[in-house]
């Protein structure tokens, strides 16, 4: 039998062997600072050893503790203003949205689930909740929007009343988003007439749809209560008396006061007393105060005002404790602040041997007057010369003298042109670079004699009615110019443009305030100026840390110089705020506040359109100005004629100062046409709040810059040199803004190179090649001015819309329910 077939067989090598990896933990010191690349690790929190590292737990244990303590410590400093006999009273204000909703009978219903039989009036009162230690005072009010506003702000805790039967008309929302955009504290929903619901099983889908509801407006709540139901009003109840309130920040970096009590003066020589408890900082005598919408007062005295107490005696019979002497907690000391809301004005003797100054010959651009060192050439006709001519040989050729084969003659006046370094539209932001042309295009490639022809003035005329009609019926489709203005024929630029400059770029380029002096408010340089906001602010804040009466101190505060429309004004149904000012926010400046305009308003708001503005205790009539934001290295910002549906902008103008990032509400009064047909009208209200917005830094040295865009017609083109007409309509105009950078829509920038004739035509030279259909435009800036503002006068809507609007609510209830959510 034959062997087996050889095959080719091999033993696994031996010699080729698998090393271990390379342990980092074992490099050398070489190699571990090669790897740290220079870096320096620090000692602190590096773990050596495992009883280092036992340690290092210990200690985030410990960390972790005493922040829990600290922690319980704040809430029980927050809490302990509400705990005793003496205790502040918890501040509930109730609100109802719909026009059949009852606050009073609201506040019944919830007294009611924890055995609490008290006469509910329709004023501030105070109710002693025994079942859990504590007091509630109740702010019941009506479908008031100037008193939801007052009672919210000073509101621990705010209850939202809904309806089953009806849903939230629009006054209701108008009153919810408002007190949501002034600042909430803690937020509680109750649902009125839930058991009138038939069938019952339909009652879930009503407390679900108004649920849905709210929560578009808070998102935070998890319950609506019905005060139908006994143990969920209890259960309400528990709440408002062991919650801790959130608070609003603004509010409790201040002192304040819900007033109870108030005693009007029999004469001028003698001071109104106004009796609340005090929240919030310690209150000062040496601060003013806001009450309600009258103005900033000073305070005379602050005494203290306990309650009487109840005490039984032997048998069934009451006596009340007799009222203790007058204890004066605090007065006035020499710092107190003065009523004073501008500086002294300082007299400026007018000099009578000032030289006057010399008539300028240029526009302003940045910081120079160009063309104004040498006098203005009268104008001549250019002449055709041959090459290397001065201008004293010139004066003795003659028109008929010279050759016009055109080889050995240039444009004389084209060569003498200054050229101006090109700027954009406002920054080089957007523009284009150079581009050359074939072959290098330069000056020297012109067609040097090229003939201009003086057109017809009434065809010229009829050219520019037809021009000016196209561009309007294309600015409706394409706003590329918001700030293009357009002058008359028979108008002077240099005339009508007067106050206006050039700016190379608007966010870079210096702005010579010495020209605004002339123009600016009488008032302007009295006005607070603050140079360093942030370090003032702070300063104001912490000095209302410490001193002053305690909060949850019950105090009469004697006021002088209450107007006689407070006593005419006041209502005990409607509740009084008293709000203490930090220092210096009774002096006016110029204020700015960022605003958000509703995207639900149907039309834009026009700079300086009259509003109604609500800044923290106060409320003023603006006329503001409209600015663009952020920061720029020059403090110049473009003006904006108009604020448009959801866009943002900073409103200024002249009025208080306010510390902090306090919101701001904005409300506008309409006017309804019963004889407009318009189908557009969305709100009925004779008041609309049409955005919100926040308090910014004030500043005196922002500058606001209104632009005014001048634009022209490419009529001819060769290359890069361009005419322009169209932009001005006489040579004299020409000459005044010839140092003012140009730009076209498309990017590229050019400058005036020379006039051409009597109507205002001019050539360009532009950076590269531009479209026959682009437009040549010049920015011009003028520095507008704020206004001053007004402190508002009466409520924010008359109190006698009221009851209308819960009569057209009642009429609306047999139409078709709309769903809520």
């Amino acid at each position: 039998m034959p062997g087996a077939v050889a095959t080719g067989h091999s033993h696994r090598p031996t010699t080729k062997t698998s090393h271990k990896a390379f342990k980092s933990r074992k490099a050398t010191k070489g190699a571990l600072r090669d790897a740290a690349k220079g870096k320096v690790s620090s000692e602190k929190g590096v773990r050596k050893t495992p009883h280092q590292q036992v340690m290092s737990k210990l200690d985030r244990r410990n960390q972790a503790k005493q922040r829990q303590l600290e922690k319980h410590r704040e809430h029980q400093r927050e809490a302990s203003l509400f705990a005793g006999k003496d205790g502040a009273p918890r501040n509930v204000a109730v609100i109802p949205l719909c026009g059949g909703c009852d606050a009073v009978a609201a506040i019944k219903s919830l007294n009611e689930s924890v055995d609490l039989e008290v006469d509910v009036p329709e004023s501030v009162f105070r109710v002693p909740v025994d079942r859990f230690k504590q007091k509630l005072q109740y702010l019941p009010l009506k479908r008031d929007l100037t008193a939801c506003l007052d009672a919210a702000r000073v509101a621990d805790f705010v209850v939202l009343v809904l309806s089953a039967e009806e849903e939230v008309d629009e006054f209701g929302e108008l009153i919810l988003r408002s007190i949501e955009g002034q600042g909430l504290s803690t937020v509680f929903t109750v649902v009125q007439g839930l058991n009138n619901i038939e069938p019952a099983k339909q009652r879930l889908s009503v407390v679900s749809s108004l649920k849905s509801y709210i929560t578009h407006f808070h998102p935070e709540q998890e319950k609506v209560y019905s005060l139908d139901n006994r143990q969920e009003c209890a259960n309400l109840m528990r709440s408002l008396c062991s919650a801790t309130p959130k608070g609003i920040r603004w509010r409790d970096e201040r002192s304040w006061m819900l007033v109870e009590e108030v005693k009007f003066a029999d004469s001028e020589s003698e001071s109104t007393i106004l009796t609340g408890v005090v929240r919030g900082k310690g209150l000062k005598a040496d601060r003013l105060v806001q009450v309600g919408d009258f103005g900033a007062f000073q305070i005379e005295k602050i005494t203290a005002a306990p309650l009487q107490v109840a005490r039984k005696k032997k048998g069934d019979e009451m006596t009340m404790d007799d009222a203790p002497a007058e204890e004066v907690l605090e007065t006035p000391t020499e710092d107190r602040d003065d009523l004073a809301d501008l500086a002294p004005e300082e007299v400026v003797m007018d000099d009578a041997d000032m030289e006057p100054e010399a008539p300028k010959k240029g526009v302003l651009l940045d910081d120079h007057h160009y063309f104004s060192e040498e006098e203005l050439e009268a104008y001549t006709a250019p002449k055709k010369l041959p090459k290397g001519t001065s201008k004293y040989q010139s004066a003795w050729f003659l028109d008929d003298d010279v050759s016009d084969s055109g080889s050995d003659l240039q444009d004389y006046d084209m060569q003498d042109a200054e050229e101006t370094p090109a700027g954009p539209e406002d920054g080089v932001e957007g523009l284009k670079g150079y581009a050359a042309t074939e072959g290098g295009a330069g000056p020297s490639e012109y067609a040097k004699s090229e003939m201009f022809i003086e057109p017809d003035q009434d065809e010229d005329a009829m050219q520019l009615e037809a021009y000016r009609k196209k561009k309007r019926d294309e600015a409706r489709d394409d706003l590329e110019f918001p700030d293009e203005i357009e002058l008359h024929p028979n108008v002077l630029a240099r005339e009508r443009l007067a106050k206006y400059r050039g700016l190379k770029s608007l966010r870079t380029s210096p702005w010579l305030e010495d020209e605004d002096r002339a123009h600016q408010p009488e008032d302007y340089p009295r006005l607070l100026q603050i140079p360093d906001y942030q370090a003032s602010r702070i300063r104001a804040a912490r000095e209302a840390l410490v001193g002053g009466v305690a909060p949850g101190t019950r105090v009469h505060v004697h006021i002088k110089g209450l107007p006689a429309t407070f006593r005419e004004s006041y209502s005990p149904n409607v509740p009084l705020t008293l709000v203490s000012l930090l220092r210096h926010e009774q002096k006016r400046t110029v204020v700015n506040f960022l605003i958000n305009l509703s995207s639900d308003t149907p039309k834009s708001i026009k700079a300086k359109e009259e509003l109604i503005m609500q800044c923290g205790p106060r409320r003023f009539v603006i006329n503001p100005l409209f600015s663009q934001g952020g920061n720029t290295p020059n403090d110049v910002h473009k003006y904006c004629r108009y604020l448009h549906p959801g866009q943002s902008a900073v409103a200024s103008f002249m009025g208080p100062v306010t510390w902090g990032a306090v919101p701001a509400l904005f409300f506008k009064r309409t006017v309804h046409d019963p004889e407009s047909t318009e189908e557009e009208e969305v709100s009925q209200l004779p008041l609309t709040l049409v955005g919100t917005g926040t308090a910014l830094p004030p500043s005196t040295s922002r500058v606001i810059a209104k632009r005014a865009i001048l634009t022209g017609h490419p009529y001819h083109i060769h290359k890069t040199l361009v005419t322009v007409r169209y932009m001005f309509f006489n040579r004299e105009d020409v000459e005044w803004f010839k140092a003012l950078p140009l730009w076209t829509k498309r990017g590229r920038s050019g400058y005036i190179k020379e006039p051409l004739g009597t109507h205002g035509y001019f050539k360009v030279t532009f950076d590269g090649r531009i479209n026959p259909q682009d437009s040549v435009g010049v920015s011009l800036y003028k520095r507008v001015w704020p206004r001053e503002s007004k402190p508002l006068e009466g409520a924010l809507l008359d109190r006698d819309f009221v009851p209308v609007a819960q009569e057209e609510a009642e009429d609306d209830g047999d139409a078709e329910d709309v769903e809520m959510a």
